[in-house]
């Protein structure tokens, strides 16, 4: 049985890095450098998930706009149509979304609510302790 999305955020934690819309590229960009991140979730009314900003948004915008694409809000960039995931979704099933759709950041959202984020990062490492896990109990079996 494959580890669900809900067993990734106990373990890396529930924080995600947020921003209105209205926040220019520039101080989004600070943002995820300041964080060490490779997106922010961007957030309307009552913490309502709005869109994606990603470093990929980053690299479009500079490349159509040049350096006056730091000015716009990251609203006329950001995904604004997110796939989400629920702490549910399983990770087999986030991992088929990610590589289909080509996403590396998949909000976490429970009855409308942002509650976490899972990177590409994430998902390699829950399947690399899986795996860890299952030649221990080999190796155990095979020891006798």
């Amino acid at each position: 049985m494959s580890v669900s999305v809900r067993s990734i955020l106990e373990a890396k934690g529930r924080n995600v890095v947020t921003v209105g819309p209205n926040v220019t590229l520039a101080e989004a960009t600070r943002i995820l450098e300041e964080n060490r991140i490779g997106a922010v979730v961007v957030v309307g009314m009552e913490n309502r998930i709005v869109g994606i900003f990603t470093e990929r948004d980053v690299v479009r915008a500079i490349g159509r706009s040049a350096v006056a694409a730091l000015d716009q809000p990251v609203s006329a960039v950001m995904t604004a149509n997110v796939h989400r995931c629920r702490e549910d979704t399983t990770v087999n099933e986030l991992m088929e979304m990610m590589s289909s759709r080509r996403f590396r950041h998949v909000p976490v959202e429970e009855h409308g609510k942002l509650c976490g984020i899972i990177s590409i990062g994430d998902v390699v490492k829950s399947r690399i302790r899986e795996i860890e896990i299952e030649a221990e109990q080999i190796k155990a079996y095979i020891a006798g």
